[in-house]
């Protein structure tokens, strides 16, 4: 379901009446009035006339208490009666004169009958110029009105502008201006004919403002008393904006298709014609962009990005500040509002499977000698229309665009109701559309089935022409499936109408988590105790073995950890791709790099409008530097400026604390990414406090950083031998675990950092340190101990220790493994070396009693492995750690207080927090097939989701999503917070929802979660 709306236009008579307005002439206005029908053909031989009123303002000035002034005024018409009437020639139209004689503000108003006697008017006003009698309205502001002849002119016209100023004669400053004054003069203005004209040069387009200021000296009378000084000087501001000139500019761009209907997988012929504003053809050679969209698509918002001469002369700001001293001199008690702008700114009988909203993008076509080009477009699957778009541009300064639209059709249609995803566990009713688009009447036969289940009762639907039913099945997803792929097919009369093919994701609505897991090399022979949890789903989970010849085996459960995770900000983007070696996804995110940079260069956390952060930006240029994965060549040299002149201080943002240990912490953090860089100098610490002992370990690392690669630093082999002292003193490399000693500082959410990360950074130091190689294998396995279920506790973390491990592995490690190994609980599996030399996963399900996990290795070698105990826990009571969440839901459109079909709820979460945090992400998962309004699509209601209720502070990123609602919070004080959403429910079924969840982002060991019931809608 979503919301639609619709406008249309309700005639008060069969029949439209017009009138057009000549310039004036010595004799009057010339007239023509037009009589058309309601599709805009003329009318000859229709009765036609014309009426006309002057209107009259009276104003007048009043004493308020308290020695200010107001203005009082009524406004009154004079009928000046009919001015002429007759019967429209062949064209529907009928010429007159407005006498000279009538003066100011003439209202015009034409009528015209239809055959049934119903009358259609219209109306229009024109200033006649007159004996200086007439007045305008008057306020006690300084604000006036100019009333332009036209709403957009051509460079080379003339533009009238009239100024309804409430002065008889006056003298005005009249300027051009946009971005500073290009033009300006004064004129006397008189109330006889407040009139002003401006000649347009080329140079005005694509807008130009014009403003003027009419001052109107003292007057004779009245006379000045003690209290009141009526007739001292006064003056008025007014400014109008002018749209000037784009014909100039404009491409005339032509887009014909070989015809309108097509069947799925057809190719459409599309010819494209360019002429210049001229109408002659671009030259040879000239090109042009082509795109073929879904107009389903285009539904939701369009796209004015092919607008491109819309784009390129886009109205021009106003640009610049202007002050006078005039409300000083004439000596105002009350200045108004200063003057503004007006204004805002094959396989036809196959399945169909293909839905692609996109078919073509060619970004380079080029025209021939007759400036035209001939394009093939493949259509898809899709029974919809498309909007075929080609973007013309030649030369700097020439723009156009055109489009043309092709539809896809079939006799019966089938159209899928499916969700995008289901949940485990999930009872719903699975719904088709079926349309018939032909004029007669059909009975279908219409199946449906999901791969691997079992099959679905066919129904019997019979349709009258032009009608469309929903056919549904109620559909139990199984609680080990990760996929529903639907098949659906309508028949009949010996034929298939319509076949197509989807695929359902099926989501974890208790969620299968590491319990616990632990690293070893395998030895001969090794054993562990184990015990099934009392509260795991059965069948969900077991004992993963993880088998690798490296200690690289343990980034597997980094990997499911980054699949798994839910949000999405720069940083956590950047940071799964490195934890899954994925350069592809790296490359991805950061080709949307432009978007995510404010205008000093420092990136954000979302693109939207704000500052960016220092820390983020040196993390993203740490990062790049150390994995060797390259960042866009301008984003990067943006953000080294912006980063650099952050140091410098010429660019400023809050620091975390004011003390000398805490400027240096942020400082130290981007100084050693532009060391990494090249692009840091030894004067960048002049003005810092440099006291490593107080600073974390993290800093000591960034230290480092800048100590190797600022070689011309002064006392730098003094300097570099202290820090690598202090990071020794902190480290404790007891046993097989790696620890810092001292209080836990390194926990400094505010700059992302975590012990975790630093344990990961000190490998990687270590390996660039070719005096230390000695302590690789105990760092190793230190970072790799400190994982807990299976990774480490941040994102941050994640992906230093997987730069880190893999590094490793490069360098130190040799050997491989031969053989096979056993794996032994409640079943036995192995692994053969031979078969498999990268190593490979066992796994096996959880022993009904308790039990003991044997492992052994026949053959050489030693290799790694990652034993995971994996269960599914369902969440049975709230979880408060740092956070406390509520849940209520609210109705707003309900048919009672049970969920329904079509019912739009509020969703209304409380978040109590213990203490102040930055970055804090909210989860909150919604039934399948509900939609989130408020996303500014054209299908939500902006009304229903306009109540919307937030308490202290709101959410600096909100993500509306298909399965959940997420809200980032840059900074969460301690306290009450409140968030509001609004969800549709859709399909009806019994839907479980998992946990919902608030947590510090990189403080993981802060957080809420609270269990939720199952949604059911009726």
């Amino acid at each position: 379901m979503q919301t639609s709306s619709n406008a249309t236009i309700v005639w008060p008579a069969a029949v439209q009446a017009g009138i057009k307005l000549a310039d004036p002439q010595a004799s009057g206005i010339p007239m023509e009035l037009a009589v058309a029908s309601l599709a805009g053909k003329p009318l000859a031989g229709r009765s036609v006339k014309a009426e006309a009123w002057t209107r009259v303002v009276d104003s007048h000035r009043k004493r308020l208490v308290g020695g200010f002034y107001a203005y009082e005024d009524s406004e009154r018409y004079q009928a000046l009666g009919e001015i002429c009437n007759g019967k429209t020639d062949a064209k529907g139209r009928l010429a007159c004169l407005m006498p000279a004689r009538h003066r100011g503000s003439v209202v015009l108003r034409v009528s015209s009958r239809d055959d049934a006697g119903r009358t259609s008017y219209s109306n229009a006003e024109v200033f006649m110029p007159g004996d200086g009698t007439d007045w305008e309205r008057v306020s006690d502001s300084d604000r006036i009105d100019l009333i332009a002849d036209k709403k957009s002119y051509e460079p080379g016209q003339t533009a009238t502008l009239r100024v309804k100023m409430p002065f008889r004669e006056g003298s005005a400053l009249i300027a051009v201006e946009r971005e500073r004054v290009l033009e300006w003069r004064t004129q006397v203005l008189t109330a006889a004919n407040p009139v002003i004209k401006i000649p347009l040069k080329a140079n005005y387009g694509p807008n130009v403002f014009v403003s003027v200021m009419v001052v109107r000296g003292r007057l004779a009378d009245p006379a000045a008393t003690a209290l009141v000084d009526l007739a001292k000087p006064a003056y008025k501001l007014g400014i109008v904006n002018l749209r000037v000139g784009g014909k100039g500019y404009a491409l005339d761009v032509k887009v014909n298709t070989d015809k309108s209907l097509y069947q799925t997988r057809d190719k459409a012929t599309v010819k494209i014609a360019v002429k210049s504003a001229d109408g002659k053809p671009l030259a040879k050679g000239a090109e042009v962009a082509v795109a073929a969209v879904d107009e389903g698509l285009l539904a939701l918002r369009a796209n004015d990005s092919w607008k491109l001469l819309e784009g390129m002369l886009g109205e021009r700001p106003y640009g610049f500040f202007t002050a006078t001293a005039q409300g000083q001199v004439v000596g105002k008690r009350h200045f108004g509002r200063k003057a503004v702008p007006v204004g805002g700114g094959g396989g036809r009988g196959g399945t169909r499977e293909l839905f692609d909203t996109l078919l073509l993008w060619k970004g380079r076509v080029a025209l021939d000698e007759k400036g035209e080009a001939t394009v093939e477009v493949p259509l898809n699957d899709s029974l919809t229309s498309f909007k075929i778009v080609a973007v013309a541009t030649a030369g700097p300064d020439r723009f156009g665009t055109g489009e043309a639209s092709i539809r896809a059709s079939k006799d019966v249609m089938l159209f899928s109701g499916l969700s995008r995803a289901v949940r485990q566990g999930d009872r719903f009713e699975a719904g088709f559309t079926v349309r018939n688009t032909t004029q007669q009447t059909v009975k279908l036969n219409v199946s449906a089935r999901v791969e691997g289940q079992a099959a679905l009762n066919p129904q019997v639907v019979e349709l009258a022409g032009g009608a469309a039913k929903e056919v549904v099945w109620p559909v139990t997803v199984p609680a080990d499936a990760t996929q529903l792929s639907w098949t659906a097919e309508v028949a009949g009369d010996g034929r298939v109408y319509d076949k197509l093919a989807q695929k359902q994701a099926v989501l974890e609505a208790v969620p299968v988590r590491v319990l616990q897991a632990t690293l070893t090399q395998v030895p001969p022979d090794y054993s562990l105790p184990l015990a099934r949890p009392a509260d795991a789903l059965s069948g969900r989970g077991g004992i993963s073995i993880n088998l690798s010849p490296s200690l690289v085996a343990a980034l597997d459960g980094v990997e499911d950890y980054f699949r798994a995770y839910p949000y999405t900000c720069l940083e956590q983007q950047t940071s799964r791709a490195i934890g899954l070696d994925d350069q592809r996804a790296w490359t991805a995110v950061l080709a949307k790099l432009d978007s995510y940079l404010d205008q000093d260069g420092l990136a954000k956390y979302f693109p939207y409008p704000g500052q960016g952060s220092p820390v983020l930006t040196a993390h993203l240029l740490s990062l790049a530097a150390d994995s060797g994965w390259p960042l866009p060549d301008k984003g990067r040299e943006r953000m080294k400026a912006g980063l650099t002149a952050y140091v410098e201080g010429r660019v400023q943002r809050g620091v975390a604390g004011s003390n000398s240990s805490a400027r240096a912490i942020v400082q130290l953090d981007a100084i050693a990414a532009l060391a990494r860089h090249d692009a840091a100098r030894p004067a960048m610490l002049d003005a810092l406090v440099l006291e490593p002992n107080r600073w974390p370990t993290s800093t000591v690392l960034d230290w480092l950083v800048v100590l190797n690669k600022l070689t011309d630093l002064p006392k730098r082999a003094e300097r570099l031998k202290e820090a690598r002292q202090i990071l020794v003193a902190r480290l404790d490399l007891s046993g097989t675990t790696l620890n810092f000693s001292g209080k836990p500082s390194d926990e400094y959410w505010r700059t992302m950092d975590s012990a975790d990360a630093d344990a990961a950074r000190i490998l990687l130091d270590t390996l660039a340190d070719n005096t230390r190689k000695a302590d690789l294998g105990r760092l190793a396995r230190g970072v790799v101990s400190r994982q807990s279920r299976g990774h480490w506790d941040t994102t941050v973390a994640n992906a230093w220790g997987a730069l880190a491990l893999r590094k490793f592995a490069a360098q130190a490690e040799a050997g491989q493994p031969t053989g096979s190994t056993f794996a032994k609980a409640a079943g036995e599996q192995s692994l053969d070396w031979a078969k498999s030399p990268k190593g490979g996963s066992l796994m096996l399900a959880w022993p009904d009693q308790a039990a003991t996990l044997n492992l052994r290795h026949q053959g050489n070698g030693k290799p790694w492995a990652i034993i995971e105990a994996k269960a599914a826990l369902p969440l049975k009571a709230p979880l408060a750690s740092g956070y406390r969440l509520e849940k209520q839901w609210m109705p707003i459109e309900a048919k009672g207080k049970a969920f329904g079909r079509g019912d739009v709820w509020r969703v209304r979460l409380t978040i109590d927090a213990q203490a102040d945090m930055s970055w804090v992400a909210v989860n909150d998962p919604i039934p399948a097939g509900a939609q989130l309004l408020g996303r500014g699509l054209a299908s939500d209601s902006n009304l229903l989701a306009r109540g919307e209720g937030k308490e202290g502070y709101w959410p600096s990123f909100e993500e509306r999503g298909d399965t959940a609602y997420r809200a980032y919070y840059e900074w969460l004080p301690k306290g009450r917070h409140v968030l509001e959403y609004t969800v549709r429910l859709n399909t009806r079924g019994d839907f479980a929802l998992p946990p919902s969840r608030v947590e510090a982002l990189y403080a993981p060991e802060r957080f809420g979660e609270i269990p939720n019931v199952n949604v059911k809608v009726q």
